[in-house]
């Protein structure tokens, strides 16, 4: 027998439907409905609302074969196979973790296709793997980020099975598994949830609506909101989740959702016995995201840290544009360094209004902060999806990985970033509603020609070419162009295992530059990073015996002669 339920305060009369079959559903208080059956294993089912004959797939449903709007499918969570009953789980501060999106990080877009290429990067000496959203969302092809059915595994990447075999595969080869979970807005195509409940509220985000997670009848919707994450530690043995854009969340209760969030992931947790990690994404600059909650903050175990990517990025590129007017120089690099956070209470000119909040430095190890060069949205919220490596040279490639391998950051790489990739990672959708479709192209260019771009140039979401251009060419990496970049990537990460390096506080950490000269020195313990930024050769008044380079640096007479475009490892 297989027992029904879903929370629908809103309806009437809720009905189930088996294989073509109605069933009644009894009313059980508190807006839930439920019904018990024999039913097949593998069947198929949804729910009727009032006198509608559409049948609507189940709220909390594991799988969805045939899309978003169809019915969904029963999945028997016990029949998985496991075999990482030894994983004990690793701590993901001061890890390298590794962003991926399934559908494009090989040539068939499945989780069976990736577990292929797992090889590379346990070579590459990453600990993490971190998904892109792989719920359910209207199409074959997207970013995740328009999920409808948060509790279901996307079908076209290998549904729930493929998630598992994954998940089982990479634990097996010592990777930490990492999913992307959005619970601040849901897609436009596919959202069914307005028909059972008051899932939404009327406060509006860049997305449209917000999740209602402190309005009248909230309380069951953040259920569904923790109960899914949690899903996803327990049912899919995930590690911990990357939560999508929390200042997005409008929670003005007592107890903030991600607090919450946080304490019932420490109880699953010491209930499963391995560590589980919940990184935020948010562009507050408020540590008390961070902070621990004894402290008066959530709890959350770390969170990305965009300032870091913009003061790196900027001042080895050269880039001024929108949000990365405020940056750009070498003291703003050293300062953000050494901080965390560069708007910590300061103005912001593209928001044009005071920003942030200064890290309590020593209460909050800088391993609570990521780190990164480049991260999807980095690449893929530009104009042309264009990697830093389509644009830069070797050698500020290289520089950028120094800076945030070296630092006491937790750092993140961005697939394909490790041989510099030339392969676009665009933003494409497959939205089977042709208004959505339209809207969500004509919206794009639109957005990039209010900032000067060619409304032509702009790569068509809709078009599949965007998505096949965006797919990781594997060629590459064993080509002449690549192989240096990778290997100091390797080596870079390998580094990270010295003991000097596992000290996480920013009051240990020694800053030094010059500005005109534009190079910076990084000290932790006995080792120093020197980074020459510019373009020709500098003389930086520090000496060492030489660990690791890239560019022929030369060591004499206490200094180092970098050339342009390079950085040097020594140790004291």
């Amino acid at each position: 027998m297989t027992d029904f339920a879903v929370w629908a305060p809103a309806p009437a009369v809720v009905g189930l439907d088996v294989d073509g079959v109605s069933h009644p559903m009894t009313s059980a208080g508190g807006g839930w409905w439920r019904t018990t059956l024999e039913v097949a294993p593998d069947a198929r089912y949804g729910y009727l609302i009032d006198d509608d004959p559409q049948v609507l797939p189940d709220p909390r449903s594991a799988r969805q074969p045939d899309g978003v709007h169809a019915r969904s499918a029963l999945w028997d969570e016990t029949s998985a196979t496991w075999t990482d009953d030894d994983w004990a789980g690793r701590d993901v501060e001061g890890a390298v973790i590794y962003e991926l999106h399934i559908g494009t990080f090989t040539a068939a877009g499945t989780f069976e296709s990736a577990i292929e290429k797992l090889d590379h990067l346990v070579d590459l000496g990453v600990d993490f793997v971190e998904l892109m959203p792989v719920n359910a969302f209207s199409g074959t092809h997207g970013w995740g980020y328009d999920g409808v059915l948060w509790y279901a595994v996307h079908e076209p990447y290998g549904g729930p099975d493929g998630l598992v075999r994954f998940v089982d595969a990479c634990h097996g080869r010592g990777l930490g598994v990492l999913i992307d979970a959005v619970f601040n807005h849901l897609g436009p195509s596919g959202n069914y949830l307005p028909r059972f409940g008051p899932y939404l509220s009327e406060t509006t985000n860049p997305w449209g609506n917000a999740v209602n997670i402190d309005g009248a009848d909230s309380d069951e919707v953040r259920r569904y909101i923790i109960d899914c994450a949690l899903r996803w530690m327990r049912v899919f043995h995930a590690d911990g989740l990357r939560l999508d854009a929390v200042h997005a969340l409008v929670d003005t209760t007592a107890i903030h959702i991600l607090e919450e969030l946080a304490a019932e992931t420490d109880a699953l947790a010491a209930q499963l016995g391995r560590p589980l990690a919940l990184i935020a994404e948010s562009d507050r600059n408020d540590p008390r995201i961070v902070s621990r909650r004894e402290d008066g903050g959530y709890g959350i175990t770390a969170q990305w840290d965009d300032d870091l990517h913009h003061a790196i990025h900027t001042a080895v590129s050269g880039e001024r544009q929108g949000y990365y007017a405020d940056f750009g120089s070498i003291a703003t690099l050293a300062t953000t360094l050494r901080d965390g956070f560069f708007h910590a209470g300061t103005y912001s000119s593209f928001r044009r209004r005071r920003h942030g909040r200064p890290l309590p430095t020593s209460m909050i190890p800088a391993t609570r902060l990521l780190a990164y060069t480049c991260t999807h949205d980095q690449v893929g919220n530009r104009a042309l999806g264009d990697r830093p490596s389509q644009n830069l040279t070797a050698g500020q490639l290289a520089v950028k990985a120094a800076l945030v391998l070296f630092s006491p950051y937790t750092a993140m790489l961005f697939m394909g970033e490790e041989w510099g990739a030339l392969t676009p990672f665009q933003f494409f959708t497959s939205h089977e509603d042709p208004q959505v479709a339209r809207a969500t192209a004509e919206g794009r260019k639109a957005e990039f020609a209010e900032h000067g771009w060619d409304a032509d140039d702009i790569p068509d979401p809709q078009d599949p070419a965007t998505f096949q251009r965006s797919k990781l060419d594997w060629q590459e990496v064993h080509g002449q162009g690549h192989l240096p970049l990778l290997g100091v990537y390797k080596s870079l990460i390998r580094l990270r295992a010295e003991a000097d390096l596992a000290d996480p506080w920013l009051g240990h950490l020694a800053v030094d530059y010059d500005e005109d000269n534009r190079w910076i020195a990084m000290r932790r313990g006995r080792l120093l990073l020197v980074c020459n930024l510019g373009e020709t050769a500098v003389s930086v008044p520090v000496h060492g015996e030489p660990v690791l380079a890239w560019g022929s640096p030369a060591f004499e007479n206490h200094t180092t002669q970098l050339p342009g475009q390079s950085f040097a490892v020594l140790r004291a």
